[in-house]
């Protein structure tokens, strides 16, 4: 007949299935945690010694040794005795010759259902019985040998769970029907020691129940749950009720963790969490206690900073720097801090600005807008020229320390002719140019400057009409006064002339260098100063200047035509000098340190700051300061205003 591939793979999956089906089933036996079968909460199997059944059942009066127990911790054992026990080879079986007899089998048969049924050993139907019976009718079989070493692993290993567990009573009950067992001798002393062991043990255990139940869990010391549990490790590493116990004063210590969270003493919960950790480190139960305690404590911490904000939402600086604090101490390393922290330093230094920032305040009172200002840092420099610095001079002397700690606003060009303009129109001021008449203006003729009588603020550095974009020029320190004055009206705000110390500091933009661009000529078009390439309309040339410099203008060019300094202030050092607040001096001496203007009631002479279209080298430096009247009216002259923090 021919060849059917069918029958063939039916045989094959028949015999594939039967392997499967077979391996499960051991693998219940053996293992049935795997199958959420727990063996120590299965019924007990009976121990049947020649008479009645053993088992579980006590004569009566006795104490089951579980209420002793169960007034610790609850255990939660993982079968490893029993699978050692399945596990371990006998390596003493007899050489069989010949195949078992029929009634060897049977009887065979007989025990290993006994021995599955949990009868162990006892009575003639016994697997233990049985077992020596078949090896008595057949010493060479090994499958009888077998099965009393399987008889002894088992009831070993029911001891070991008892002695873990703390019943010493099942545990002895147990070992008398071992003691029956040929070949247990090592096995019956081990485990008697483990018992004699376990004699000590269960009075230190029954203590420290007492003691976690009335809350001595970890103190007083040497009277307290954890001493003792340590105690009974070191008789008996291995003692499962000891190491559950220690859990549980683990979990009482995080229990006062969370208590403490509750009622915000997180000091108190890292006290208890190291406690906790010194206990059993790296536990799972200290890890989730840990992670809520965190997820507690950021969420208290975020509920004060919500505070926080709202405070210094509403003006309330000094609340939002405690409420701050608190949630800092909470959780050090919250989200959020550091932003907060940030806007707290600019409301304390900036008014809620940040340096660097660009801000307009409208007019309250009719439409318009300041100039544009830049918020300038706090810090602190060395005001004056330092000693060997080419062109310095008596009055600017001798260098000090100046701080400057609070912050201030500058406008970031000079005042233009149409922003003093708007000025003049709105307010009916009447400028010094126009009230005392004429201005000091450049002629190309000569050269030089030169009264004239009919130029005014509305013309530019020769006398002709000026565009809106220059800077003004040809106004006193009184016309700036007043132009700033008018601005702190509109606004609400104060504005006012910056000081001589606030316009270096603002000049320098945080260098020490003889320029704010460096030591020497600038590399490229920064501020409009004297250039050897500069010319005039007819032709002139500056008879000192930077050599290798130009910058394309004869006279002030529109404002922020050139490169801003590292503060972002244009024209802060070229196009026009500036007035500012202070009296003149001769010399720094007795100077303000602090940043404010050095007035003297009365005075009439005023200071000069930073550099102008047509200022030298030396007049150019850093720390170059000059005085003038306060009537004075040139084209080389123009001013920018400062708003106060």
């Amino acid at each position: 007949m021919p060849s059917n591939p069918f029958p063939r793979n039916q045989r094959a999956m028949g015999g594939a299935l039967g392997i499967i089906v077979l391996g499960f089933a051991l693998t219940y036996h053996f293992f049935p945690r795997l199958f959420h079968v727990n063996p120590a909460q299965a019924p007990r199997r009976s121990i049947s010694i020649g008479g009645p059944m053993l088992g579980r059942s006590l004569p009566p009066g006795r104490i089951p040794a579980s209420s002793e127990i169960n007034a610790g911790p609850p255990l939660m054992l993982a079968p490893t005795t029993v699978i050692l026990a399945h596990n371990r080879k006998n390596t003493d079986l007899p050489t069989q010759l010949s195949a078992d007899t029929p009634a060897v089998k049977a009887l065979l048969r007989r025990a290993r259902k006994a021995l599955h049924a949990g009868r162990l050993v006892g009575d003639k139907d016994s697997a233990a019985t049985l077992f020596a019976q078949a090896l008595h009718d057949k010493p060479d079989s090994r499958s009888a040998a077998q099965g009393l070493f399987d008889v002894r692993a088992r009831l070993v290993a029911q001891i070991d769970h008892d002695i873990a567990i703390g019943d010493a009573d099942a545990a002895g009950d147990q070992l008398d029907a071992l003691r029956t067992l040929p070949n247990a001798a090592e096995d019956v002393a081990q485990l008697e020691a483990n018992l004699k062991t376990l004699a000590k043990v269960r009075p230190m255990l029954a203590k420290a129940a007492g003691l976690l139940e009335q809350g001595k869990a970890d103190s007083p010391s040497g009277n307290c749950a954890l001493d003792l549990y340590r105690e009974v490790q070191m008789l008996d590493p291995q003692n499962a009720v000891a190491e559950q116990g220690i859990f549980q004063v683990q979990h009482a210590v995080l229990d006062r963790a969370l208590a403490a969270v509750a009622e915000n003493d997180f000091a108190g919960a890292d006290k208890a969490l190291a406690e906790a950790q010194a206990i059993r480190p790296g536990s799972q139960q200290m890890q989730d206690m840990r992670a809520r305690v965190d997820a507690m404590r950021r969420q208290r911490a975020n509920g004060i900073l919500a505070q926080a904000r709202s405070a210094l939402d509403a003006g309330n600086i000094a609340m939002a720097t405690k409420l701050a604090t608190q949630a800092r101490g909470i959780s050090p390393d919250l989200g959020g801090l550091a932003d907060f922290q940030e806007r707290l330093t600019n409301a304390r230094l900036y008014a809620s600005f940040k340096p660097g920032q660009l801000f307009s305040d409208p007019y309250v009172d009719l439409p318009g807008k300041t100039p544009t200002m830049v918020v300038i840092p706090t810090g602190s420099f060395q005001m004056g020229a330092p000693n060997g610095e080419s062109g310095r001079n008596d009055a600017e002397v001798p260098q000090h320390t100046v701080n400057i700690d609070m912050g201030f606003a500058m406008a970031r060009s000079a005042i233009t002719v149409g922003q003093f303009r708007e000025f003049v129109r709105a307010s009916g001021y009447l400028p010094d140019s126009v009230r005392l008449g004429g201005a000091s203006v450049y002629d190309e003729r000569s050269g030089g400057m030169r009264d004239d009588a009919r130029a005014t603020w509305q013309d530019d550095y020769a006398g002709h009409p000026a565009g809106d974009n220059l800077p003004v020029v040809n106004v006193s320190w009184n016309d700036a006064e007043a132009y700033a004055a008018w601005l702190s009206r509109r606004t609400g705000k104060v504005y006012r002339l910056p000081s001589e110390a606030e316009f270096e500091y603002a000049l320098r933009g945080g260098t020490s260098s003889r320029y704010w661009w460096g030591r020497g000529e600038p590399a490229g078009k920064v501020e409009n100063v004297t250039g050897a390439g500069d010319r005039s309309p007819s032709g002139r040339r500056w008879s000192h200047a930077f050599r290798r410099y130009s910058d394309g203008y004869w006279g002030p060019a529109p404002v922020m035509s050139f490169a801003p300094n590292p503060f972002g202030l244009y024209d802060i050092d070229g196009n026009v000098s500036e007035w500012v607040q202070d009296c003149w001096h001769d010399n720094y001496i007795r100077a303000p340190s602090d940043g404010s203007a050095w007035l003297n009631p009365g005075c009439s002479a005023h200071v000069l700051r930073g550099g102008s279209w047509g200022s030298s080298p030396e007049q150019v430096r850093s720390a170059y300061r000059q005085g003038a009247d306060g009537d004075v009216r040139s084209g080389r002259v123009g001013f920018r205003v400062v708003r106060e923090l």
